[in-house]
């Protein structure tokens, strides 16, 4: 395997132009030009290889820095995660790069009627990329959002008369309106695409898709708010293959660890050799191409429920609060329903309340993953322990710890 790899036939000079526009937007910030001093150019894709691996702090300090703006239209901001104190940021011009994936993907049609089940609101990105993919292919959508649970059995009944024949979400949410629709024995004959972005597939999904509408099968979005979509895939891909969108380049490091540099012109994130965190490795896809696999990830970083936590910075904000001497931080995974985080906590003293104010000050936060807490309260479950979860063997104990049940 060469060291990058693109599903371009050959990086031409154009795409060579935009790497060397980004080299001269990261040179210029104070707080990285010391780090790409000694490059002077780049002329091929082989030089890419002397470029340091750019990581989420430094994106975030080369945006504050560089402040892009589109050359027409909005300049749109979007949030990526991180912690309940600050988010990470990405930027991206009106369309939200959508049009590549609108033209190399397939997905939607003009003949289809899409139901958009992503959240919308706090800057999250992908309920607004979505839109602006129906709006390309020039079907009939409906941005449904977040909603309750005791509103799903109403809104199915809705989807199923009015001929609904995709509908989006992230893994978790669409696991929970599937598993409701099936136990309540509801269909959508209509259906027959459901597109997913945020998180790996559930393969759970499979069973309860097939009961609830049995011509539906899976179309996959994969990227970040830094990078914007990056691969897509088809029913005819394995669930964890990607492809490549023609504007990304990928290199594989130590580890598997990917980083990726954007060729597209009009790019406002100076996405060079940036590091997303995610492990992968190219492999044969069952649709007849070499594709992308992702491992997942391997970087400090937790999806849960469609959002990235910075588990290191949640943790040490959690510890900041009156009362608490240590936290830790434990994802269970459920066959039945959502994921739950779970924060147990070792009080440094008797005090009664210190679950109660550590659960406000999570939800109550303006960043990270306060929305989820908000709208499905019981996905937080705060827990003061006579002593943290640490291994058997070697007597340590982790900030993470991930649990499955049956």
């Amino acid at each position: 395997m060469s060291e990058h790899y693109t599903t371009l036939s050959t990086v031409d000079g154009e795409h060579l132009a935009t790497v060397r526009r980004l080299l001269a937007d990261v040179r210029s910030v104070p707080a990285l030009s010391e780090r790409y001093a000694h490059l002077d150019t780049i002329t091929d894709v082989a030089d890419l290889a002397k470029v340091p691996v750019m990581l989420k702090d430094d994106l975030q300090a080369a945006l504050r820095h560089l402040k892009p703006r589109a050359t027409t239209g909005t300049t749109w901001v979007f949030q990526s995660g991180g912690s309940t104190g600050s988010p990470m940021v990405g930027y991206a011009p009106t369309g939200l790069y959508m049009r590549e994936v609108h033209e190399h993907w397939g997905a939607l049609d003009a003949d289809d009627v899409v139901v958009n089940a992503w959240s919308a609101g706090k800057m999250w990105g992908a309920h607004y990329l979505v839109n602006e993919l129906v709006d390309l292919a020039g079907c009939v959508a409906m941005s449904l959002g977040a909603i309750m649970k005791e509103e799903y059995s109403a809104w199915f009944d809705f989807f199923a008369e009015r001929g609904v024949t995709a509908i989006g979400g992230t893994p978790s949410v669409l696991r929970l309106l599937f598993a409701h629709a099936r136990e309540h024995g509801h269909r959508l004959p209509s259906l027959r695409k459901v597109l997913f972005l945020g998180e790996a597939w559930d393969s759970r999904l499979d069973e309860d898709i097939a009961e609830v509408a049995q011509d539906a099968r899976r179309w996959g979005m994969f990227g970040s708010t830094e990078t914007w979509v990056m691969a897509t895939n088809t029913p005819d891909c394995a669930a964890d293959v990607w492809h490549l969108m023609p504007s990304q380049l990928v290199h594989f490091g130590e580890d598997e660890l990917m980083d990726f540099t954007s060729l597209k012109p009009d790019g406002l994130n100076p996405v060079l050799r940036y590091r997303t965190g995610d492990a992968g490795r190219v492999v044969p896809c069952p649709c007849g191409t070499d594709g992308l696999q992702v491992l997942g990830r391997r970087d400090g970083l937790v999806k849960f429920r469609g959002h990235l936590v910075n588990v290191a910075d949640l943790i040490a904000q959690v510890s900041d609060v009156d009362g608490v001497q240590r936290a830790q931080l434990v994802v269970h995974t459920y066959a039945d329903r959502g994921a739950v985080l779970e924060v147990l906590l070792l009080a440094a003293r008797d005090m009664a309340d210190v679950a109660d104010r550590v659960r406000e000050h999570i939800v109550a936060s303006a960043f990270g993953p306060s929305i989820v807490f908000q709208r499905v309260p019981e996905s937080l479950r705060v827990t003061v322990a006579d002593a943290l979860i640490s291994n058997d063997r070697t007597g340590k104990t982790a900030n993470l710890v991930t649990r499955q049940h049956s």
